[in-house]
């Protein structure tokens, strides 16, 4: 996997007074956090797993990370993918060699579907989140962000089913950083990588322990983070990626005057209409 630059942004940092570093985890490889976390954990498979396949359930980038992870490892993979999909989410996903079902229709579908064919078949469940090597994956961000930022006080996160916070969280504590969750607060939402079904139970422990405090922001706080994202910072980030950008810029989360904080930018697999749309909108 690729170490993803950080970038100081003066413009934040007038807006907040406080000190703002961005980890652009957008270019990270399949443009999001989240192959790390498929790659740690197709990487911990068995040999006799390895002959079994995996399977996954996915709206996007979790999906791709999976797909990549498992042609480099040569291993067979199944992705399950909502009807609703982004197309070029899913023919991304298909060009990297995994085959794609989007018979289950939602959610709550595919993990159902997942359960079948995991007793039918034997493929072995690379979970989107809930699962403590996936989030050891995502927490290689965090050890990155800790070296690339020595004097780091405060990290700010993006929260949906919570293998991400969970793992930069656990990575954070001993340090002594503060980590902020931020949330939609409303669905559906533009921000749509942040809409996982449920927090997972292994997320969920490591959030309670870790994590200073979670807060939310509104469609209209996700555009203008977007917006401020592709112009001022030059970051093509998707609008789910913009989390942490806007609680500073709507003051959600107030930083103390000289504070240094990290906004993980989560990624950047954004659909050329919706972009067009969000900054047309401005």
């Amino acid at each position: 996997m690729h170490r993803t630059p950080v970038f100081s942004s003066r413009s934040l940092g007038a807006e907040t007074g406080a000190r703002v570093h961005l980890k652009a985890e957008l270019f990270q490889r399949t443009g999001s956090f989240k192959f790390r976390g498929a790659l740690h954990r197709v990487t911990h498979l068995t040999e006799e797993e390895r002959v079994r396949g995996v399977i996954t359930f996915s709206a996007g980038n979790h999906a791709q990370g999976v797909a990549l992870a498992c042609r480099e490892a040569g291993v067979d993979c199944l992705v399950l993918m909502p009807a609703g999909a982004s197309e070029a989410k899913v023919v991304a996903t298909a060009a990297y060699g995994a085959r794609i079902d989007q018979s289950a229709g939602d959610a709550a579908g595919m993990i159902g579907l997942a359960d079948e064919l995991i007793a039918k078949t034997g493929r072995v469940l690379v979970h989107p989140f809930d699962d403590p090597l996936v989030m050891a994956g995502q927490g290689t961000l965090g050890l990155e962000l800790l070296d690339q930022v020595p004097d780091l006080q405060t990290v700010l996160v993006p929260f949906s089913g919570g293998g991400l916070i969970g793992g930069v969280a656990t990575v954070m504590a001993p340090a002594g950083v503060k980590v902020i969750g931020i949330r939609p607060a409303q669905r559906p939402t533009i921000a749509d990588a942040l809409t996982a079904p449920f927090v997972g139970a292994h997320c969920q422990a490591a959030v309670d322990a870790h994590v200073h405090e979670t807060v939310e922001v509104s469609e209209d706080e996700f555009a203008a983070a977007f917006r401020f994202l592709h112009v001022r910072a030059k970051l093509a980030a998707e609008p789910s990626a913009g989390a942490g950008v806007a609680a500073l810029l709507a003051g959600r989360y107030g930083p103390a005057p000289g504070e240094v904080v990290a906004v993980v930018v989560s990624g950047g697999n954004v659909a050329p209409a919706v972009a067009a749309r969000l900054l047309a909108a401005a």
